[in-house]
């Protein structure tokens, strides 16, 4: 019967057929979050780079300089993982056939930018925090302009 009530009501209430070209509303992919996750990665590298060991002997001041190493290890790593995550959500979910013909070698930019995510995650190397966020700013120009649009690329430094 429920089957029938809905019959009905289809037919004197037809809908029309839509298409969408994303996986969900196009509004919700932008590399901007992949772009923030980076500059926390090049961020942490740098100071882990730049942070100092202390005298041995000061056990205290060890402590301190072993705690703050690991919380920006942490935070290096965890940012590394998130730019990567947000990346290939971007590659397999908003990109599409047509794009690849605009922009045929899209998948070697996506496949690259996420090593450069693994390298920058398991390494501390400034060259490879650098090449993340050269990466993503390449991704952001190709993803803006399938969209037609100029958006700005900008950092937080």
């Amino acid at each position: 019967m429920l089957n029938q009530v809905t019959a009905k009501i289809k037919a004197y209430f037809p809908a029309a057929e839509v298409e969408a070209h994303c996986d969900g509303p196009c509004g919700v992919y932008d590399p901007a979050s992949a772009r923030i996750a980076a500059e926390a990665v090049l961020s942490m590298t740098k100071k882990i780079l730049a942070l100092q060991p202390p005298d041995p002997g000061n056990a205290e001041a060890m402590a301190a300089y072993h705690n703050t190493m690991s919380r920006y290890i942490a935070i290096k790593e965890e940012q590394a993982h998130l730019a990567k995550t947000e990346l290939l959500v971007l590659w397999t979910d908003y990109f599409k056939p047509v794009h690849l013909e605009k922009y045929p070698d899209l998948h070697d930019t996506f496949w690259k930018a996420a090593k450069l995510c693994s390298a920058a995650k398991v390494g501390v190397s400034l060259a490879d925090a650098e090449g993340l966020m050269a990466a993503i700013e390449n991704i952001h120009n190709i993803f803006w302009a399938t969209k037609n649009r100029s958006v700005a690329w900008y950092t937080a430094a």
